[in-house]
């Protein structure tokens, strides 16, 4: 095992024990959410219906970002990270802190793509648990997705316009 990971990390430093840490984490985490839909005796749907995958992707895109980017959320973030500086519009560029324990978190956390895929599960898991909730809410993400969007178009329409 030991030389596996030397030979894999290649003179660099590579947490992989917090890695595969993460992965029984997320592992647990995603049983216990299977046993609650099962216990919820709901029936799985045939097939995902397409306005839910566009639904779940944006939302999953607008809370993870807001989960791993945004300034509101830093103090979430702070035991396991580092602050480097502003990275665009109401977000923050954070380093993970190099201790190995808190490494992997911090990565986890600063990482929008490694921080999705537990937003993906949990707001999957929430339309089989509580489907009308779980839509609601993702609605309103999608709308600050579109809001986003919109205060992004409008500054650069305005900077276009003006000049400056």
């Amino acid at each position: 095992m030991r030389r596996t990971r030397k030979e894999y990390e290649a003179g660099h430093d590579r947490p992989l024990g917090g890695y595969l840490m993460a992965m029984a984490g997320f592992a647990a985490y995603t049983a216990a959410w299977t046993s609650a839909v099962r216990r919820g005796g709901r029936p799985l749907p045939e097939r995902p219906q397409p306005w839910d995958v566009v639904l779940t992707s944006v939302a999953t895109f607008r809370l993870s970002r807001l989960l791993s980017k945004a300034s509101v959320t830093s103090p979430l973030r702070a035991p396991f990270t580092r602050y480097v500086g502003p990275q665009g519009p109401g977000e923050l560029h954070e380093e993970a802190q190099p201790d190995q324990g808190r490494h992997t978190v911090g990565e986890l956390t600063t990482c929008p793509f490694c921080i999705s895929v537990w937003v993906a599960s949990t707001l999957t898991a929430g339309q089989l648990l509580s489907p009308r909730a779980t839509r609601t809410a993702m609605g309103a993400l999608t709308a600050l997705a579109g809001a986003d969007a919109l205060q992004l178009a409008y500054g650069a329409l305005v900077k276009k316009t003006t000049g400056d």
